[in-house]
């Protein structure tokens, strides 16, 4: 009997090929499938010739979050996210803290229809929906079903991805996010991702966020330290060389506090030194923020003013504890403009010092 497929799952980042073969041009693998097999992310599957996102309108994963977990530092600070995973991934990350949902090749999770993921959002007081947990590129069309209903009801749309992006995909979701947070692990050292990622190396990620800043998109990068395999001054120098020529200096930079899990449990933590070494290393770049994530009462938590050096915004984690700007984001020691997108919403603001 042939496979039944509903209209909205039939992709539309695919090209078909002869004999009855699909090309996925979702993420940079290029996976080709013949009849019946499905992409390196077990959620991509050719039936009958046509690509089929089998994880669509299922969610395995939902939760509200502060936007500042995702972590986007200037983007709608003090917002809260509906935030949505699927299953399966195009990446094999050695250390993956969500590797039930991200390696699981059972098409699993709850329905969760554009329009319900909306409404929850909506009913939680959510001011936008991201797309995080596992990475929303190779759930795309879902993915953007989702993000037309939000943008429909007021609300921001934004991904956490690994930024392993086509052009294609670039294109057809560009116009339409508002902001994304990129990974880069071990600072996009090819020989690390080939070993711990099973990625090739970090040139389509590169032209990814070039691509996303061209077409208007907020891009913050992260950067997750894993230590004893994953650190490395050169490579740290490399990417945050590249985020200043390419990206431009005022580019929020988050080096992240590895945590052991997966198959890397007999790591340790990245000694908070390292990463301070590290933070150094992407400030003398050039850099004018740099943040330091997962070290919660850090003081390179807050961001300074790169004006006068002041405080700006003063953060515990994933709270704001003081916000020294006025209406236009402008330091209120120097007047310098922080460039965030946003502010605090107003029953957010009366519990914070008042701005210098």
């Amino acid at each position: 009997m042939p496979t039944v497929v509903a209209p909205a799952q039939v992709a539309t980042l695919y090209e078909p090929q002869p004999g009855g073969k699909v090309r996925c041009t979702a993420c940079a693998r290029y996976c080709t499938m013949p009849e019946g097999s499905h992409g390196f992310c077990f959620v991509r599957k050719n039936v009958g010739g046509r690509l089929v996102l089998l994880s669509y309108g299922r969610a395995s994963a939902v939760q509200v979050d502060p936007v500042e977990k995702k972590p986007l530092a200037h983007f709608r600070p003090g917002s809260r996210v509906f935030s949505i995973g699927t299953v399966g991934c195009n990446w094999r990350c050695q250390y993956c803290q969500n590797a039930e949902i991200s390696q699981e090749r059972e098409i699993v999770g709850r329905p969760l229809s554009p329009e319900d993921a909306v409404r929850s959002a909506q009913r939680y007081g959510c001011a936008g929906v991201t797309f995080t947990y596992n990475e929303p590129t190779i759930f795309a069309e879902y993915a953007l079903d989702i993000v037309r209903e939000a943008h429909r009801a007021g609300l921001f749309a934004n991904f956490v991805t690994n930024g392993y992006l086509t052009p294609e995909a670039t294109q057809l979701l560009g116009p339409h996010l508002d902001a994304v947070s990129v990974d880069f692990k071990g600072s996009g050292e090819p020989g690390f991702m080939r070993r711990y990622i099973s990625a090739k190396g970090p040139e389509p990620i590169f032209e990814t966020t070039v691509d996303l800043v061209r077409r208007g998109v907020h891009v913050e990068i992260t950067d997750l330290i894993v230590p004893e395999v994953g650190e490395s001054v050169d490579a740290t120098r490399t990417l945050a060389r590249h985020v200043v020529d390419r990206l431009g200096p005022s580019t929020p930079f988050h080096l992240l506090r590895f945590h052991p899990d997966y198959h890397m449990m007999d790591l340790p933590v990245t000694p908070v030194p390292t990463l301070e070494k590290l933070h150094a290393v992407a400030k003398a770049e050039g850099l004018e923020y740099v943040y330091l994530g997962n070290v919660w009462g850090h003081p390179l938590e807050h961001t300074y003013c790169p004006g006068c050096g002041a405080v700006a915004v003063r953060r515990y984690g994933f709270t704001i504890q003081r916000w020294a700007l006025d209406a236009q984001n402008r330091c209120g020691r120097c007047g310098h403009r922080i460039p965030i997108v946003g502010r605090p919403p107003d029953d957010y603001l009366p519990t914070l010092a008042t701005p210098v």
